[in-house]
C-alpha cells in the first residue's frame, strides 16, 4: 500500500497549474493525505474517479484545510481532535482562531488501522502561537493518536511545521529559536517519539539534505535550502511492515513536495 502526504498550499492553485492529477496518475498512491487544502469540497474541481474524499475544511474561507482521498472505502470518519480531548488541553482561540475550527485534522479508519492527516499550527514569525502548539496542540493531538492506538496502529502524516533535528534544515544555526526549530516545537515531536511512534523517513536516510519545504525567496529550492517539516509516522506495531519511505523534491506545484510510504499492510 503506499500513501503519500501533500502540503497542497491550495488545492484549485495546484491543480490549475496542472499538476495535481498528473502527480496522482503518475505514483498512483492508494491514499493521499493533503493539507492546506484552502477550499471547501464543492470549490474544488478535482476528479479522481478511483478516489473517494473526505474533507475537512476551514470554517474561514481560503485557509487551512485537510482532506483525505482514499480508493478504499473506511470504516469511520473523525474530523477534528474529539471534543473530550479537546477540552482537557484547553484547544481554543488563541487570538488567531480556534484550531479545532480550522480542519486541521482528517482521521480515516479502516480494518487494520488508522490514517491520520494533520496539518500543525505554525508557530507564527514572532512565535505568538507557540503557546498554542506547545501547551496545547501538541500534547491534545499526542492524546488523539494514543487514544486511537489503544483499538488499532495507527499512521499519521503531514504538514508538522517543526524539523525535528539538525539534520532536518540547511541551516540550523541560523534557524536556533525561530519559529520551525524551537526547543518547544522540537520537544513537542520528540514525545511522538518517546510514545513509540516512527518517523519513517529516518528508518531509511540519514544525514541533510532531504527536505520537503522550501522559502519562495533567494531561489532557496534551485539551491536546496529547506527544511524537513512534513512526516509520516506509524505505531510500533506496524514499523516492521514499512518497506520504503521517500520524498519527491522534483514534484512542482507547492512550496512543499509529496512525501510517500509503502508499507505492506
Amino acid at each position: 500500500m503506499k500513501i503519500v502526504s501533500w502540503n497542497v498550499n491550495g488545492i484549485r492553485a495546484v491543480h490549475k497549474k496542472g499538476l495535481f492529477v498528473p502527480f496522482v496518475e503518475k505514483y498512483k498512491p492508494d491514499i493521499i493525505c493533503l493539507q492546506e487544502t484552502k477550499a471547501q469540497q464543492n470549490q474544488s474541481e478535482v476528479d479522481l474517479p478511483e478516489y473517494e474524499e473526505y474533507w475537512n475544511s476551514a470554517t474561514r474561507p481560503g485557509y487551512s484545510g485537510t482532506a483525505i482521498f482514499t480508493k478504499i472505502k473506511p470504516k469511520s470518519v473523525i474530523l477534528g481532535v474529539p471534543e473530550k480531548i479537546a477540552k482537557k488541553y484547553k484547544l481554543s482561540d488563541d487570538g488567531y482562531g480556534d484550531p479545532n475550527t480550522e480542519g486541521r485534522i482528517t482521521t480515516l479508519e479502516f480494518d487494520d488501522f488508522y490514517v491520520v492527516c494533520v496539518y500543525t499550527p505554525n508557530a507564527k514569525d514572532d512565535l505568538s502561537r507557540l503557546s498554542l502548539r506547545y501547551k496545547h496542540w501538541d500534547p491534545a493531538f499526542l492524546a488523539f493518536v494514543e487514544e486511537l492506538e489503544k483499538t488499532k496502529p495507527v499512521i499519521f502524516c503531514g504538514d508538522l511545521n517543526v524539523a525535528h533535528a539538525s539534520d532536518d534544515l540547511a541551516r540550523p544555526k541560523e534557524n536556533e529559536g525561530k519559529k520551525g526549530f524551537t526547543k518547544e516545537e522540537r520537544e513537542g515531536i520528540q514525545k511522538f517519539v518517546d510514545a513509540g511512534f516512527t518517523d519513517t523517513f529516518r528508518m531509511f536516510t540519514k544525514g541533510n539534505g532531504h527536505y520537503s519545504w522550501w522559502s519562495h525567496f533567494a531561489n532557496a529550492r534551485e539551491r536546496n535550502i529547506g527544511w524537513r517539516i512534513d512526516y509520516i509516522f506509524v505505531s510500533k506495531k506496524l514499523k516492521e511492515k514499512v518497506k520504503s519511505a521517500r520524498i519527491y523534491p522534483a514534484v512542482l506545484g507547492s512550496d512543499h513536495c509529496p512525501i510517500e510510504l509503502e508499507i505492506a499492510i
